[in-house]
């Protein structure tokens, strides 16, 4: 799943892409690179980021939407907590709903759902983008998110969604210290027995910096090697900025035999 961020201020590469014609090019390099789906988004969720409008948001991502709906038959995924922001996008070809809250910000996202044939990426997070990093605290980290996504699986089938329409992501940075990360990025395994795809986000992220005791350090090859473990363990959808080199390294690592037998390499 490759990362097109439509923003003025995400982590990595806010405004790098915030006119539409460098986000579709970006896009269509992706695609290029081996992208599986490209997952458009038009409000950070990094920590302390300020909310935008449903207006600015779709300002944001539905020309770039629907450009690559013209250009690209790749899967596209829409980056929203947002019900109206992902109606929008469905009703320009987009495919799959990736929010973030778990359906659970907008409550008007579950009847949404429901009513379309798109898949679903429920993620567990603690607190919002502005509060998720205020002293996050669990007693057991891997069992408590495992605990979430199960019952917010099973919530959303009795609501009437097709099980088989639905990935769950432990939710990497939002709501965790660095430490809860590495738990959680070492015991991805133990989710596979969920019922559903597991979809894990590492990507550049803080705790990376972080645990190689340098901020400032270059994080795509850490992601290569998060990527490559998160693999190894059965992890089926990676979600990244840099396509390329972590499908690469997973086209390798499989080829050397680091996934077990002929197992394909997860989506990138």
């Amino acid at each position: 799943m490759g990362i097109v961020n439509v923003t003025p201020d995400s982590f990595s590469d806010g405004g790098r892409f915030l006119d539409p014609a460098y986000a579709v090019t970006h896009a269509l390099e992706l695609v290029e690179q081996g992208a599986d789906i490209l997952d458009i988004g038009g409000e950070s969720t990094r920590p302390y980021a300020t909310p935008v409008s449903a207006d600015e948001e779709l300002r944001r991502v539905l020309p770039v939407i629907r450009q690559l709906g013209r250009q690209t038959r790749v899967p596209m995924s829409i980056d929203t907590i947002k019900a109206r922001v992902a109606r929008e996008a469905l009703d320009c070809g987009v495919e799959i709903i990736n929010d973030v809250s778990g359906l659970e910000a907008d409550p008007e996202m579950v009847p949404l759902a429901v009513a379309t044939a798109a898949g679903v990426c429920v993620m567990h997070t603690q607190g919002t983008p502005a509060t998720m990093q205020d002293n996050p605290c669990y007693e057991n980290v891997v069992e408590e998110v495992r605990d979430y996504l199960q019952t917010r699986r099973s919530q959303l089938v009795e609501a009437g969604l097709d099980p088989a329409r639905i990935c769950v992501d432990p939710g990497i940075g939002f709501g965790k210290t660095h430490q809860h990360n590495l738990q959680l990025l070492s015991s991805c395994h133990r989710y596979l027995t969920l019922g559903a795809p597991l979809l894990v986000g590492p990507s550049r992220k803080g705790f990376l910096g972080h645990m190689l005791q340098d901020k400032q350090a270059d994080r795509q090859p850490a992601t290569i090697g998060v990527a490559l473990s998160l693999a190894a363990q059965g992890v089926h959808i990676l979600r990244v900025h840099d396509v390329g080199p972590v499908k690469q390294a997973l086209q390798l690592f499989a080829a050397t035999g680091g996934l077990g037998g002929d197992s394909p390499p997860p989506g990138a």
